[in-house]
């Protein structure tokens, strides 16, 4: 997989915050955007942007004229408004609308024909909470363009705990996310390895609660589907 140096220059932007750079040892960023195949122009969903890391590189790789729509349900707000409020001046969120919407239907109205949707490390929290999945994988393929991407990455659950991680340790087992996707009538198009860390006993907590020598150490698997 090639990085252009577009890319680079997205994450190397010295207007991003402190607080995002410190994630980005762990996340590959720049990997991410180019395995998604991101581009100047798109117009991109994200399932779960809760504060708005992953939505703020997605914003700042559609310039000038794309748009990033940043969903989240509003029973985050009490977890998002802070942060969304301390990005709003940064003038990369201009490609950018925080939007409030359920997971089942992450899409707005207007939002058709899109180029990508991207649901990155929170596939898992909408099975402890309950999700329809069927009707947001469904919902996310009416939304889509033929050819379009729906890329999913998440933490690696250990083989045969299927979704029994979801809620304790925040993993998922990939063949679950695989079958389920699959199931609404995507194709997958390709796996990565960028986020893989095969030592990882999948054993822990990989949530915004593990302690931070263990953050961005997990084993996550990443899969781009499309829609045909």
């Amino acid at each position: 997989m090639t990085v252009s140096d577009a890319i680079r220059a997205i994450v190397a932007a010295k207007d991003r915050s402190d607080e995002d750079r410190k994630l980005d040892a762990g996340r590959h960023p720049a990997e991410l955007l180019a395995f998604l195949g991101v581009a100047p122009g798109q117009r991109i969903v994200e399932i779960g942007s809760y504060q708005g890391y992953t939505a703020e590189l997605l914003g700042r790789a559609v310039a000038p004229n794309g748009k990033v729509y940043a969903q989240d349900p509003a029973s985050f707000n009490k977890f998002t408004t802070k942060v969304w409020e301390g990005r709003k001046n940064n003038p990369a969120m201009k490609n950018i609308v925080h939007i409030e919407r359920p997971f089942d239907a992450p899409a707005p109205p207007e939002a058709k024909d899109l180029d990508a949707v991207v649901c990155g490390l929170f596939y898992h929290d909408t099975v402890w909470l309950k999700i329809d999945r069927a009707k947001m994988n469904a919902s996310v393929f009416k939304a889509l363009k033929p050819g379009g991407v729906y890329l999913i990455y998440d933490h690696s659950a250990r083989e045969g705990t299927g979704v029994g991680d979801v809620k304790t340790l925040h993993r998922i087992e990939e063949k679950v996310v695989r079958s389920e996707v699959e199931s609404a009538g995507f194709k997958l198009a390709a796996t990565a390895s960028f986020l893989r860390h095969p030592d990882d006993k999948r054993d822990w907590d990989a949530s915004d609660e593990a302690p931070p020598e263990l953050r961005g150490t997990s084993d996550r698997f990443v899969l781009k589907f499309v829609k045909p």
